[in-house]
């Protein structure tokens, strides 16, 4: 078995601890959590920081607020451990590149939380794009256009920018938009703040330029009660009821993608010609649960990380623009 340590108990850190509990290949040897500790967790000793630890682990899961990601991994790779820290990789550029110095130092890898990737639908889409089934994409339009609960932002640091969508959610976007098409190369946007009027981005729209010379849009909202989103379309989370709808349409030179639903368009070489729609049958699977058993295959030297620390830096990157681009 793997043994873990888990640091972080809020809404993603409690999904990630009942996953490492339920499986049958990891065991969770401590909980780090200045709230909770020095209470027992379904028997599991629990910690009030990582320089408390007094136990052997292999692995480390990070499920902390992001401006501790960078000196909690820099520790934990220290410590002979390799690391899955939630995304963002890091607050800053500058941090995330102290994060991929000390991977590279310690010889340990760092995976990032970007869990989308495991995802069969997202899986299913690579494969579609990388086929030339419906040609190279050109163009890509996608939606996270959500409504959080007013209680969502009771925690002080989601009242300012760090809690807002684009970091918190478009994120997860970015990196998936990466996956699919490619590097981004420029970042032109607008936003505004106009339902909550916080010091937050609420809703705004980016247009992506890709080295491959294709173009894909975001609109995005954190105010608005719609079907359309990742989280709403897939049922991944267990707090979103699922919709079932698309919330993103993919254009290419001989066909179209709707995702996630997999509506795939072909057969027609112009606008005179009817395309013809047909669904693609995928099997369901949890995302972090993949996640996790890909972490197990890395500590195990069985496989790379899919999203390293570089890669993120990446996403990261993009995502600083966004938050420059669309600011209210």
């Amino acid at each position: 078995m793997v043994k873990l340590l888990l640091a972080g108990t809020g809404l993603i850190g409690h999904r990630h601890m009942q996953h490492i509990l339920e499986h049958p290949d990891f065991e969770l040897v401590g909980i780090i959590d200045p709230i909770i500790s020095d209470k027992k967790i379904e028997g599991i000793k629990t910690y009030s920081s990582l320089n408390d630890v007094n136990t052997v682990a292999e692995g480390i899961i990070l499920a902390t607020p992001t401006d501790t990601h960078a000196d909690l991994t820099i520790k934990s790779l220290e410590m002979g451990m390799h690391v899955l820290v939630e995304k963002p990789v890091a607050a800053s550029l500058q941090e995330a590149d102290k994060m991929i110095h000390a991977s590279e130092k310690a010889g340990l890898s760092v995976l990032v939380g970007h869990h989308r990737r495991y995802h069969p639908l997202v899986s299913e889409t690579i494969n579609i794009l990388n086929s030339g089934r419906i040609g190279r994409p050109v163009a890509a339009s996608l939606m996270w256009l959500m409504r959080k609960q007013d209680e969502y932002f009771d925690v002080d640091w989601r009242k300012g920018i760090d809690g807002g969508p684009v970091k918190q959610n478009l994120i997860h976007d970015v990196d998936t938009l990466r996956a699919f098409f490619g590097e981004i190369i420029s970042v032109v946007g607008s936003g505004t703040n106009i339902v909550r009027n916080a010091k937050r981005h609420e809703n705004g729209g980016v247009v992506l330029g890709f080295e491959t010379g294709m173009v894909a849009t975001i609109t995005f909202s954190d105010a608005t009660p719609t079907p359309w989103g990742f989280e709403a379309g897939t049922g991944e989370s267990p707090y979103i009821p699922k919709t079932n709808q698309s919330s993103m349409f993919i254009a290419c030179t001989n066909g179209g993608l709707e995702f996630p639903t997999l509506k795939l368009w072909s057969g027609a070489s112009n606008w005179n010609e009817k395309p013809i729609m047909e669904y693609q049958n995928i099997s369901e699977a949890v995302p972090l649960i993949r996640q996790l058993e890909h972490f197990s295959d890395v500590i195990r030297g069985k496989a790379t990380p899919i999203v390293d620390a570089r890669s993120a830096r990446e996403t990261l990157a993009v995502i600083l623009q966004i938050e420059q681009a669309t600011m209210p």
